[in-house]
């Protein structure tokens, strides 16, 4: 069974008497571990995909399911439940409060998940140990790096343990050394038994990914296995192990 299944998925837009479709009769299928990347230009449907994926918004037709369980009969409270505890998302903008440090960023979704202080903080600093951050937890956002600030975010979306992170244009902010570092974590994450799945509109953060999803005008237009095609080793060989 599939982690995370769509099937005929269309999102519909009225914009003044015209239909506007985001999304056109999208079917896919994503399992557990895989490292995948959804890659399309602006105003393509990625975004409207990964907001469906991550149970942000909900498709006008077609279903969503999460290990066969049909997201569309949930309700807004079991949804906000499932996305907290499933789901972890890092954003370009990172997202961090400036006036928190480190680790209470980091806490911030336990918060939302009535964890007690003593758990949080226990879970923040395994967390941030993950990313290599365990000796900047005082710091506030302004006084971190961009790659570091990105870093803290993921340690973010890792703390509740979830089985799929879905991140944003999450190199979109870093230069080109920071940038791979970021996704070479990622490959580690998906190795750990984890499901990533990168947005992007660049073919190069794209070509790192073993599996890549191509979407134009709300369509899947390609869709290419790396494994299958016998270039996952080459492509992966080029991202650094992040230290």
């Amino acid at each position: 069974m599939a982690l995370l299944e769509l099937r005929g998925v269309s999102k519909l837009y009225q914009l003044g008497g015209e239909e506007i479709r985001a999304l056109d009769d999208i079917s896919l299928e994503l399992n557990e571990g895989e490292f995948v990347s959804i890659i399309g230009p602006s105003g393509s449907g990625k975004s409207t995909l990964m907001h469906i994926l991550g149970f942000l918004d909900s498709p006008s037709r077609g279903s969503v399911s999460l290990e066969g369980m049909e997201i569309g009969k949930a309700s807004s409270r079991e949804l906000a439940r499932i996305r907290n505890r499933s789901i972890g998302f890092v954003f370009q903008s990172f997202n961090l409060l400036p006036k928190l440090n480190v680790v209470q960023n980091v806490e911030l979704p336990m918060i939302y998940a009535g964890l007690g202080g003593r758990v949080r903080r226990e879970r923040a600093l395994k967390a941030l140990e993950m990313v290599d951050l365990g000796n900047r937890l005082k710091n506030r956002p302004s006084q971190l790096s961009g790659g570091q600030q990105q870093r803290v975010a993921i340690a973010r979306a890792l703390v509740n343990n979830p089985r799929i992170i879905l991140a944003d244009e999450p190199t979109g902010n870093l230069d080109t050394h920071t940038g791979e570092l970021i996704l070479a974590l990622f490959r580690r994450l998906a190795a750990e038994g984890r499901t990533v799945i990168l947005v992007t509109h660049n073919p190069e953060i794209a070509a790192v990914t073993p599996r890549r999803i191509e979407i134009r005008n709300g369509k899947i237009v390609d869709h290419v296995n790396a494994r299958l095609a016998g270039l996952h080793r080459s492509n992966l060989s080029q991202v650094p192990s992040a230290t």
